[in-house]
C-alpha cells in the first residue's frame, strides 16, 4: 500500500460540506399555511400526511418544489428564460438546503390522440431505430415507422440554404409512417346528422335540434336568414348545392339581418363551438348532445395501428412495428430479449432496460400503442417514474403525489420498494400520501392539520411512525383504523346484465351487477375493472358516471361557477336590489375595470418571474364599488364568495338570505366532504381528490338511478373515508344503485356485493374470479383481493 492509499488513523474533522443534511423551511405562508417552519432530513424518505385541504400540497409542491424549480430556471440565459413559464417566489421567509426537485405528479398525460405510452417514454423512438436497421424489407429511416410523421414529396426548384451556400434541388422527399386516412390517430370521427336536425322539418318549423339553436335565436337566424337556403323548405328536399352551403360552406362575411356576420356551414361551426372544448367542462345537456352526435370508429385503412402500409409491411422475425406496439409490454420485453444482433447491441440493451422497468413498476400489462390520455392518474405517474429509475442523478429531491393511487394492496408493496430504491441511491424522497402501508415505511413523517382549509395549515406532528401512532393527531388516531364487515347486507332489487363483454382485455365476461345495493368492483391494476364498468355498462338514461378525468378550469373558475351555485345567488342579489343579475358576476358587467374581475393584477416582468399583486382598486374583491353596495342578509357578493361551504350553507338556509336552490347545491358539497372549501376559491388551487368530489357533488343533482364512481377515495385521508362511506350509504338508501371501482379495503368491507376481476393484469386478467358478499370473499381467501381483505379485517 503506498502512502497515498494510507488512511489517517486519527479521527478526521467533519468537512463543512457534509453538514448540509437538512432542508429548512421557515415562515411558509402559501395558500392556507400559517407561518410553517420545519426541517426535513435529506437522503431520507419523508411522508407528508393530513386531511384533504390541510396544506400538504401547498408545503411540498408550491413551496419546496416550486422554489427549487424557480431557482433552476434562473440559471438559464435570459434568452432561454424568455421561452419558459414565469414562476413567482413562494410566500416563505427562508428556504435553505434545497436540491434539484423532480416532481412526479398525477396530472393526466397529454390527451392528444397521437400521444401514446410509447411516445411518452423513449420506447417508441428506440423501436423505430431498431426497425430501420433490422426490418425487412428496408423502407427508410426511423421516421418511416413514425405515425406522427407524414410522407412528403415535392418537385420543382427547391432551394436549400446552409449558411451562405445555396443548393437547388429538383425534388424533395421525406418518408413518414403516418396513415393518410386517419392522420395517425387510429380512429376517424363522424357526426351523426340525425342528431343535428330533423330533416322532415324546415328551419322555420324548428328543424335544428342543437342546444342553443332554438328558433328565433342568433344561431338559428344565421342559417334561416342567410339567403343561401330556403327557410320554409324541409331539409330533406334541399338541392345538392343548398345542402353543401348549409352543412359545409367555407367561413365568409355576409350581411345577415342587416349585420355583417361570418357565415359558415353547420358542421365546421359545431366542430369549433362544441367538439374543440373539454367535454367535462360543458353543461350537462351540452355534454349529452356531444355524446349523442359524435361517433368514433376504428380507421378502416390502418385498422387502428395509425401506420401506413409501408411501415406495417417491414418486419423483424415476422413481427412488424405495429405488432410490437400492440403487444403487452411484458411480452414485448421477452421478444426483444430474444433478439441478438451485434450491430445494435447498445440499442437493444437500452430498450430492454426501459421495457423491464415497465414490468418492474407493475405496468407490464400496458401496450406501447395505448393512448396516454386513457391512463389513470396512478398509471400516468408510474409511467413518468420510468425515466427516473435508471437515472444516473443522485442527491436529487423526488416529489411524489400519492403514488399509491389506483394501486391494489398487492401492488402497493412494489411501489414502496421503488420509493426506497430511489432513497437508497442517495436521493431525498418527499411523498404526499394517505395510505398507511406507505406511511409505515417513512424515515420521517410530517403531519399537517388539524383540519382543512382555514382550520389547517399548521404542523401537528414531526417524527417517526411510532411517534405518530402515539401522537394523538387525527392521522395518528386513525392510522390503525380497520373497517369491519357488515353484519347484514342489502338485498338487490334487480340486476344489470352484462353479456359477452370484450372491451380491452375482458374475456367474454358474463356478469350480473345487482341494483339497489352498494357494489364494489375490484382487482389488481390492469385486471379489467374500468373496461367492465365504463366500457360495458350501457351509457343509458339514468346512468351517472363520475370518472377521474380532471376538471379543466381557468383561474376565474371556482366551485360556485362550476356547480351552478352562482346562478341562484346572483338572482337573489338582483331581486333584493332590483337590478340585473349580470352585475353580480365578476366575469361580466359587475367586474372591477382595473383587474377585469380577477382580483389580482398579473404583471409580466419579461425575463424575470411574473408577479401577481392584489388589485388596489377593488382590494381583491373583484367587483365594482357600486355592486358591493347591494346586500343580501347583510352581506355583499364578495363576502358571500369568501365564505366556506359550511358557512354559506348556514347563511342560505333561512331568514332574509334564504335561497333554497343555492342551499341544495351547498348541501351536496358538504355531503362529499368539501365543507371547508371557499366557494369563490379558483379551481386551479384544488387538489385532484377535491376536484373529483366537486364533480361528484355536481352529478348528484342529475336524476340518475345508477351511479358509477371510479376510485372515490383518491386523495382522501383515513378520517374522511368514513364520511364517504356514509355518503355512499345515503345514496343507496335513497333508492340509487351505486357501483364503485375501488381498491380501498374499507370500501370493500362496507360493500353489499363484490365483483373481483383477475387473476392478474393484462392478458392474465379479464375474468371474473369472484362474485359474492365481502364475508364470503374473506372466508374463501381464493383471490389476491380476498387474502388482503382478510388480513385487513383480521379474518
Amino acid at each position: 500500500m503506498n502512502k497515498a492509499q494510507q488512511k489517517d488513523p486519527r479521527s478526521p474533522v467533519p468537512h463543512a460540506a457534509d453538514s448540509h443534511d437538512l432542508i429548512r423551511v421557515h415562515g411558509a405562508r402559501e395558500n392556507n399555511l400559517k407561518d410553517v417552519s420545519i426541517e426535513i432530513p435529506k437522503r431520507r424518505l419523508t411522508v407528508f400526511t393530513g386531511v384533504s385541504g390541510s396544506g400538504k400540497s401547498s408545503l411540498v409542491f408550491n413551496t419546496i418544489a416550486g422554489e427549487s424549480q424557480r431557482l433552476i430556471n434562473e440559471t438559464y440565459s435570459a434568452f432561454v428564460q424568455g421561452f419558459m413559464p414565469t414562476l413567482a417566489r413562494p410566500e416563505v421567509d427562508v428556504l435553505d438546503g434545497l436540491t434539484t426537485a423532480i416532481t412526479v405528479d398525477q396530472q393526466r398525460m397529454g390527451g392528444d390522440p397521437r400521444s401514446t405510452v410509447g411516445t411518452a417514454t423513449d420506447a417508441n423512438a428506440m423501436l423505430r431505430i431498431l426497425f430501420s436497421r433490422l426490418g425487412k424489407p428496408h423502407i427508410g429511416p426511423p421516421s418511416a415507422y413514425s405515425f406522427n410523421v407524414a410522407s412528403v414529396r415535392a418537385s420543382g426548384a427547391i432551394t436549400v440554404e446552409r449558411g451562405a451556400k445555396k443548393t437547388v434541388k429538383a425534388a424533395y422527399q421525406r418518408t413518414g409512417g403516418m396513415c393518410v386516412h386517419c392522420e395517425g390517430r387510429g380512429a376517424v370521427s363522424d357526426i351523426d346528422l340525425t342528431q343535428l336536425y330533423d330533416d322532415t322539418k324546415s328551419l322555420s318549423e324548428g328543424a335544428l335540434t342543437i342546444p342553443g339553436y332554438t328558433a328565433g335565436g342568433w344561431n338559428h337566424r344565421l342559417y334561416a336568414e342567410s339567403g343561401l337556403v330556403d327557410p320554409d323548405k324541409p331539409i330533406r328536399r334541399y338541392t345538392k348545392k343548398e345542402l353543401q352551403d348549409f352543412l359545409h360552406h367555407e367561413p365568409t362575411r355576409r350581411k345577415i339581418v342587416g349585420i355583417n356576420m361570418t357565415y359558415e356551414g353547420l358542421i365546421p361551426r359545431i366542430q369549433k363551438s362544441f367538439l374543440s372544448k373539454d367535454k367535462e367542462a360543458m353543461q350537462p345537456h351540452i355534454r349529452a348532445f356531444v355524446e349523442r352526435a359524435v361517433t368514433f370508429t376504428t380507421c378502416p385503412e390502418c385498422d387502428g395501428t395509425r401506420l401506413g402500409e409501408g411501415a406495417r409491411s417491414s418486419k423483424i422475425k415476422r413481427i412488424s412495428i405495429a405488432d410490437a406496439c400492440a403487444m403487452e409490454i411484458r411480452d414485448l420485453a421477452a421478444w426483444v430479449g430474444g433478439l441478438t444482433e451485434p450491430s445494435v447491441a447498445p440499442l437493444l440493451t437500452a430498450l430492454r432496460h426501459t421495457l423491464d422497468s415497465f414490468v418492474e413498476i407493475g405496468l407490464g400489462y400496458l401496450s406501447l400503442d395505448r393512448a396516454s390520455g386513457t391512463l389513470s392518474g396512478g398509471e400516468a405517474q408510474r409511467v413518468k417514474m420510468i425515466r427516473h429509475l435508471g437515472s444516473s442523478l443522485t442527491d436529487v429531491t423526488y416529489v411524489f403525489d400519492e403514488p399509491t393511487t389506483g394501486l391494489h394492496p398487492h401492488d402497493i408493496q412494489r411501489m414502496n420498494d421503488l420509493l426506497l430504491r430511489l432513497r437508497d441511491k442517495g436521493n431525498t424522497v418527499l411523498v404526499v400520501e394517505h395510505k398507511p402501508e406507505t406511511i409505515a415505511i417513512a424515515d420521517h413523517i410530517v403531519d399537517l392539520g388539524p383540519g382543512a382549509g382555514a382550520a389547517g395549515g399548521t404542523v401537528c406532528f414531526e417524527g417517526t411512525v411510532e411517534g405518530l401512532r402515539a401522537g394523538g393527531t387525527v392521522t395518528g388516531r386513525h392510522f390503525d383504523d380497520r373497517a369491519s364487515l357488515k353484519e347484514t347486507v342489502r338485498k338487490p332489487t334487480g340486476a344489470l346484465e352484462i353479456r359477452g363483454a370484450t372491451a380491452n382485455n375482458l374475456r367474454k365476461v358474463d356478469v350480473d351487477i345487482p341494483l339497489g345495493v352498494l357494489t364494489v368492483v375490484t382487482g389488481v391494476a390492469g385486471s379489467g375493472k374500468s373496461s367492465l364498468v365504463h366500457g360495458s355498462i350501457p351509457a343509458a338514461e339514468g346512468v351517472v358516471s363520475v370518472d377521474q378525468t380532471p376538471i379543466r378550469g381557468s383561474r376565474r373558475s371556482n366551485p360556485a361557477t362550476y356547480t351552478g351555485l352562482l346562478e341562484p345567488i346572483r338572482k337573489a342579489f338582483a331581486k333584493a336590489g332590483g337590478v340585473k343579475p349580470g352585475l353580480f358576476s365578476a366575469n361580466s358587467e359587475g367586474a372591477c375595470p382595473a383587474c377585469n374581475g380577477a382580483g389580482v393584477i398579473y404583471t409580466d416582468l419579461a425575463m424575470m418571474a411574473g408577479m401577481a399583486t392584489t388589485c388596489e382598486d377593488c382590494e381583491g374583491k373583484r367587483f365594482q364599488p357600486a355592486v358591493l353596495d347591494h346586500r343580501l342578509g347583510g352581506r355583499d357578493i364578495s363576502e358571500v364568495l369568501a365564505m366556506s361551504v359550511t358557512e354559506a350553507e348556514e347563511f342560505f338556509r333561512a331568514g332574509e338570505a334564504r335561497v333554497p336552490a343555492a342551499h341544495r347545491v351547498l348541501e351536496r358539497l358538504a355531503d362529499v366532504g368539501l365543507g371547508y372549501l371557499t366557494i369563490g376559491q379558483p379551481l386551479t388551487t384544488l387538489s385532484g381528490g377535491e376536484r373529483q368530489r366537486l364533480k361528484l357533488a355536481t352529478h348528484m343533482a342529475e336524476k340518475g338511478g345508477v351511479y358509477v364512481l371510479d376510485e372515490p377515495t383518491a386523495g382522501l385521508h383515513l378520517a374522511d373515508v368514513e364520511q364517504l362511506l356514509g355518503l355512499l350509504d345515503r345514496l343507496v338508501d335513497s333508492g340509487k344503485s351505486v357501483i364503485v371501482v375501488e381498491h380501498h379495503q374499507a370500501v370493500m368491507a362496507h360493500a353489499d356485493w363484490i365483483i373481483d376481476l383477475g387473476p392478474g393484469a393484462g392478458h392474465d386478467g379479464g375474468s371474473v374470479v369472484f362474485e359474492g358478499t365481502p364475508a364470503d370473499l374473506v372466508a374463501a381467501r381464493s383471490t389476491l383481493t380476498g387474502e388482503h381483505l382478510a388480513d385487513y379485517v383480521g379474518g
